[in-house]
């Protein structure tokens, strides 16, 4: 019988989190994920993306409960604690860039969040900081008034609170630009104490580390260049995106016919999927939580589990999924 089922799990920052210098990053904590890689080996064939593209394009069969490791946003954390740990066990990772935080020693606006979250334990001061701000320019832009606006996006996720919620999806998505990035820019600044590039050096992964990774069996994808939601650009905007961070890809030593790619903040639209078709793009990967198929799912738009979806303890007996796989 042939199999078609794979677990993907996704990862972000990945870290020693009680000697971090910032301790409060919502990440997993380097032993867990040892501990979790380790329960894998026991209840999941780890496999490569190789496998998995020559399973999507032949029709080859999975192994029994096949499982694999995927990275986005090619954090530093990555290189240091994953890469090492996955290349000693013989485990193959695929880890996603979004090519010009590299190029360009620049920050994701999604991290300046992250960052901004973990050192001000204030959430009220944030949320004082957005309602100040929806109110100026108000003035200029139509848009509601910051106490509708917290009614209808203030909700939990069942991750976060009600108002870490509503900060996250302010400065995400909802405030118009160039307000959003403005403001993103002033709460980070304050809060970190060093300029953009710095940063940018300490956070992300440099080409070296990733030709590094590459030669050394590793999986690099396409996380597009800025790290957009693809599905609010035009197509034009979405191809440049995507080929750009191609560009990337191809210049550290990744072999471009088995290119894949990882939609950022999951979002795409069907000119994203007929992109990926017209540049020869072997699979996707998405991050609606189930177990991929590919049989019956779109190959472009595979799902995922997230980390704290699986135990992080290697003798773990109870996992859900785990039936499901």
């Amino acid at each position: 019988m042939i199999n078609s089922k794979v677990t993907i799990v996704m990862y972000h920052y990945v870290r020693d989190l009680k000697r971090s210098r910032f301790p409060g990053i919502k990440g997993l904590d380097v032993g867990l994920f040892e501990e979790q890689v380790k329960y894998m080996q026991r209840h999941y064939t780890l496999i490569r993306m190789e496998d998995l593209i020559e399973s999507v394009v032949s029709g080859k069969t999975l192994p029994e409960r096949a499982a694999l490791l995927s990275f986005d946003d090619a954090y530093m954390d990555h290189f240091t604690n994953v890469f090492p740990l996955l290349y000693n066990m013989g485990i193959q990772g695929s880890f996603y860039v979004p090519a010009g935080m590299v190029m360009e020693n620049k920050v994701l606006n999604v991290n300046k969040i992250h960052f901004v979250l973990a050192i001000e334990s204030d959430v009220q001061k944030l949320i004082r900081r957005i309602f100040e701000e929806v109110r100026k320019i108000r003035k200029d832009v139509a848009l509601p008034t910051p106490e509708t606006l917290y009614e209808q996006y203030a909700i939990t996720n069942g991750k976060d609170t009600d108002e870490v919620m509503f900060v996250k999806r302010m400065l995400q998505k909802v405030m118009p630009q160039p307000f959003r990035t403005d403001l993103v820019n002033s709460l980070f600044e304050e809060a970190v104490g060093m300029d953009e590039a710095t940063f940018s050096r300490e956070l992300y992964m440099d080409k070296t580390q990733m030709q590094t990774m590459v030669g050394s069996g590793m999986h690099l994808g396409n996380h597009a260049y800025s790290h957009p939601w693809l599905n609010t650009l035009s197509k034009e905007e979405q191809e440049k995106e995507i080929l750009a961070c191609n560009a990337l890809l191809d210049s550290i030593g990744v072999d471009m016919e088995l290119w894949t790619m990882c939609f950022p903040h999951g979002g795409y639209n069907q000119d994203t999927l007929d992109i990926l078709k017209k540049h020869n793009c072997k699979l996707g990967l998405a991050v609606n939580v189930d177990i991929a198929d590919i049989k019956r799912d779109n190959v472009f738009t595979l799902p995922r589990l997230d980390t704290n979806d699986l135990p992080k303890v290697r003798d773990a007996k109870h996992n859900p999924w785990l039936s499901k796989a």
